[in-house]
């Protein structure tokens, strides 16, 4: 008899604590109802990205000694190094270095393992075209840092921490 009560005992607490779970589920669900939308102006108006956002590689050719880490570290075989051996002091000359962006996962691997740091990520996140051939950025592109989203006076930016993102 008391293992039976004592199982009532538990299953009544558990059906308390889902009740509990449901109506806590609810209350959030009605305190977003009544916000109202707050709409961006986007071309105009842009998020500050966040410090780790992970946007568009940059690349440094000079830095560059043709290792191909990035190359095996990349998990689809994305970057594309084209060299030379120079055989009178045995060293690569590099020759070209793309990436192509419509392909790119934005995994960051290729960042994280170069030993020379002449890969690094941007805060540019608009890489969008109607051509998914113009996403093919070689080391003249890569090279190009985009303007900072602060520093641009066309745009007005929108912190995350500030009102307007609040009420969404």
């Amino acid at each position: 008899m008391f293992p039976i009560l004592t199982q009532f005992l538990d299953s009544g607490q558990q059906t308390i604590r889902a009740a509990r779970y449901i109506g806590q589920g609810f209350m959030i669900t009605l305190s977003h109802a009544n916000r109202f939308p707050v709409t961006i102006q986007y071309p105009y108006e842009k998020l500050i990205t966040s410090e780790r956002f992970r946007g568009r590689i940059h690349f440094e050719f000079d830095k560059c000694i043709a290792c191909e880490v990035c190359v095996r570290v990349c998990p689809i075989d994305l970057p594309v190094v084209d060299w030379k051996l120079e055989t009178n002091i045995r060293k690569k000359r590099l020759l070209n270095y793309s990436i192509d962006f419509g392909i790119c996962i934005f995994c960051g691997n290729c960042v994280e393992y170069c030993p020379t740091n002449c890969l690094s990520m941007t805060e540019e996140y608009e890489l969008s075209t109607y051509d998914r051939h113009e996403l093919n950025y070689n080391q003249i592109s890569l090279g190009r840092l985009p303007v900072s989203i602060i520093d641009d006076y066309t745009i007005r930016t929108i912190s995350s921490n500030s009102p307007q993102i609040k009420n969404v």
